[in-house]
């Protein structure tokens, strides 16, 4: 048995915070695999199922973030299950939005969601890192984690939660490697234009040569046609000469 849990913050209030991203994961997991509803227990929400013949629960804290040991190591305990049986999914504001890195064991790196799973349960469970960014000064990290995800992350999150739950039986099987490999594709394939948009523009007909100066000064229209008959035609031959 393995237990995948979610790291967020219980309530309406917190549900569309970056730091909830781990509840989204749950969530979609959750859907996409056919678990059974979620109910109360181990001070938390949980879901059974099934990924790559792997028995799985789900698991999704109700203690807040800061204290997300307490349920999640109750639940383990219960099952006799020691912390390598547990995949934690969370946010992480040093990985890109969209980023998705996955590694066992390791520090907190100042989540207090994986801080008090340490404490709880120990340092060597599998920890699949989702990238929500950097607001780019540590006095603005609090409000980026506990703000919303903007309109225009939608798009990317859409896919990439997508992406999580259709290749969670690969990190019930322990390939950590091609999970990621996958998500990462799963982003570019769906993100980037293809088809007839992806075409450059058609180029632009060159413009004429410009003419040199000396050419722009000269005349255009052709010259005059000399009259060969008639009173002008005989001044003219008085002025320039010319044959009877």
């Amino acid at each position: 048995m393995l237990v995948f849990a979610g790291l967020g913050n219980p309530g309406a209030k917190y549900a569309n915070n970056r730091h909830n991203v781990g509840f989204m994961a749950a969530d979609a997991i959750a859907r996409r695999h056919s678990f059974s509803p979620w109910s109360k227990k181990f001070q938390g929400l949980i879901a059974e199922g099934t990924l790559a013949g792997e028995k799985v629960i789900l698991i999704k804290p109700q203690t807040f973030m800061n204290l997300s040991g307490q349920s999640i190591g109750e639940a383990l305990r219960f099952y006799k299950l020691g912390p390598s049986a547990l995949t934690a999914f969370y946010d992480e504001i040093d990985l890109a939005a969209g980023k998705v890195r996955v590694k066992v064991g390791g520090g907190s790196g100042g989540h207090n969601g994986i801080r008090s799973l340490d404490q709880h349960v120990g340092k060597d469970f599998r920890r699949v890192r989702i990238g929500v960014g950097h607001p780019g000064v540590k006095e603005m990290v609090h409000g980026h984690v506990l703000g919303d995800f903007a309109k225009a992350d939608r798009e990317w999150l859409e896919v990439l939660l997508d992406a999580i739950a259709d290749d969670a039986g690969l990190l019930a099987k322990g390939d950590d490697n091609s999970f990621m490999n996958r998500v990462t594709l799963a982003l570019r394939d769906k993100l980037t234009p293809t088809g007839d948009d992806d075409r450059p523009p058609p180029k632009a007909p060159k413009a004429p040569k410009a003419q040199s100066h000396v050419r722009q000064a000269r005349p255009q229209q052709p010259a005059a046609k000399l009259p060969e008959t008639g009173p002008m035609a005989a001044m003219l031959k008085k002025l320039f000469g010319g044959k009877d």
